[in-house]
C-alpha cells in the first residue's frame, strides 16, 4: 500500500477530531461564551500554567476586571494582586498595555485580525491566532507545543520541535486544513495534546481519534517522540533574604525596574549566601538596627525559567523601622502587595496566607 503523503493524512484530520471534540471536550469557562476578552485572558494565563490551576484566577480577574476599559482603567497594584501565584508578571502588564491601545486604537473592540493582534503587547503567533480562530473563526493555525508533539508523532517526524523552522512549516500545513469551525478545530488539536498525546513518552493511544492514521504509533515509535533539542542548563543563583519585622510590621522593598520580577515587592534579598556576620554587616550598612542577633531559617530553591534561585534566609526584630524599606503588617501584605512565589517558602513564617483566587486557601 502506497504512503499517504504528509498533505493526504493532515487533510483526514478536522474531520476525525472535531467528531472527537463535539463528544467530550472539556468544558471549560472561557470556552461556554468565546467573548474576544475572555479568550485573551484565558490564553495568556494558560502560557505555561495548567487549565485547573488557572480557573479560580480566571473567574476572579474576570469579576474584578470584566471589560477591556476595566484592565486598561485598573491600578497597577491591582492587576499584580490579582495575577499573583501565576507568576511572569510581565504578561499582566504587557497585557495592560494592550488593553490601553485597544481603548485608545479600537475604541474598547478587541480587533477582528490576526495582524491586528498580532501587534498588540504580549500577544505572539500562538496566541494571535487562538483569538482569532477561537473569537472570530479566523482561519489561523495557533500552534502551541501541544500541537507540535501531535503533528511530530501523527508525521513520525524527527526534527527538532524546538527550531522555529519546524514550527514555522507545522503552521503552514496546518493553515491549508484548518475547517470552517476553525476555533472549535484548534482547540480540538490542543485538547488531544493535552489529554491523550501527552508527553514525556505517554501517551493514551488506545483513546486517541487519530490512532489509525498515527505513522509513529503505527511504527511503536511514539514514545521516543517528539525530538527536543536539550535546552541550556539554568543559572543557578545564589541567594540570601532578610525576614525583618519591627513589632507587627514586616520589611519589604521594591525589587529594580529592570531584570527578573522587576518592580515587584519583595523580601529584602542579595546575591551570594551571606554568613551571620556578613549578613549583619550589610544589614548595618543598610540602616538596620537589630534588638538582637540573627537566627537562621530554612534553604529554600524556587526555579525559573533560565534561572535557579537557591536561597538561605535571615531572620531579625528590628528596634526601629529603617528608611528604605515598606514596612506592613501581614493583614495589609495579605490583601494589598503582590509578593511572588519564589519566597513562598517563608509565607507561613511571615504572616501571609498563600490564597487560592475566591479566598481558599492552597
Amino acid at each position: 500500500m502506497e504512503k499517504k503523503k504528509d498533505e493526504e493524512l493532515l487533510g483526514e484530520i478536522p474531520a476525525l477530531l472535531l467528531s472527537w471534540y463535539d463528544a467530550g471536550a472539556r468544558v471549560l469557562p472561557w470556552r461556554e461564551n468565546p467573548e474576544p476578552y475572555w479568550v485573551w485572558v484565558s490564553e495568556i494565563m494558560l502560557q505555561q500554567t495548567r487549565v485547573e490551576a488557572v480557573k479560580p484566577y480566571y473567574e476572579r480577574f474576570l469579576n474584578e476586571l470584566p471589560t477591556v476599559a476595566d484592565l486598561a482603567a485598573a491600578p497597577e497594584e491591582q492587576i499584580l494582586k490579582l495575577w499573583e501565584g501565576l507568576g511572569y508578571y510581565n504578561r499582566v502588564r504587557n497585557m495592560q498595555k494592550a488593553a490601553q491601545i485597544v481603548m485608545e486604537r479600537y475604541s474598547g473592540a478587541i480587533p477582528a485580525s490576526y495582524e491586528e493582534l498580532r501587534s498588540l503587547p504580549g500577544i505572539g503567533e500562538y496566541t494571535a491566532g487562538a483569538i482569532a480562530s477561537i473569537a472570530f473563526q479566523i482561519p489561523a493555525p495557533a500552534v502551541d507545543g501541544n500541537v507540535l508533539r501531535v503533528i511530530s508523532r501523527l508525521l513520525c517526524r524527527r526534527e527538532n520541535i524546538l527550531d522555529p523552522k519546524v514550527k514555522k512549516r507545522t503552521e503552514e500545513e496546518i493553515r491549508k486544513i484548518i475547517p470552517k469551525r476553525a476555533g472549535d478545530f484548534n482547540q480540538s488539536l490542543m485538547e488531544l495534546g493535552a489529554m491523550v498525546c501527552l508527553p514525556n513518552g505517554a501517551p493514551k493511544c488506545g483513546e486517541c481519534p487519530l490512532s489509525s492514521l498515527c505513522r509513529a504509533h503505527t511504527l511503536g515509535v511514539e514514545e521516543t517522540l517528539p525530538v527536543k533539542a536539550k535546552k541550556k542548563p539554568r543559572k543557578l543563583e545564589q541567594r540570601t533574604v532578610f525576614l525583618l519585622t519591627c513589632g507587627e510590621k514586616l520589611a519589604l522593598r521594591r525589587r529594580p525596574e529592570k531584570g527578573l520580577l522587576a518592580g515587584l515587592w519583595e523580601l529584602p534579598s542579595v546575591e551570594g549566601l551571606l554568613t551571620e556576620s556578613e549578613a549583619a554587616g550589610l544589614l548595618e550598612q543598610w540602616g538596620v538596627l537589630l534588638k538582637a542577633g540573627l537566627e537562621p531559617r530554612q534553604e529554600s530553591k524556587h526555579v525559573f525559567t533560565h534561572v535557579e534561585w537557591h536561597m538561605t534566609a535571615w531572620a531579625a526584630e528590628t528596634a526601629r523601622e529603617a528608611e528604605g524599606f515598606a514596612w506592613v503588617r501581614a493583614e495589609t501584605l495579605n490583601r494589598e502587595y503582590t509578593l511572588p512565589s519564589a519566597f513562598k517558602a517563608y509565607f507561613a513564617e511571615i504572616g501571609k496566607t498563600a490564597e487560592e483566587p475566591g479566598g481558599k486557601a492552597r
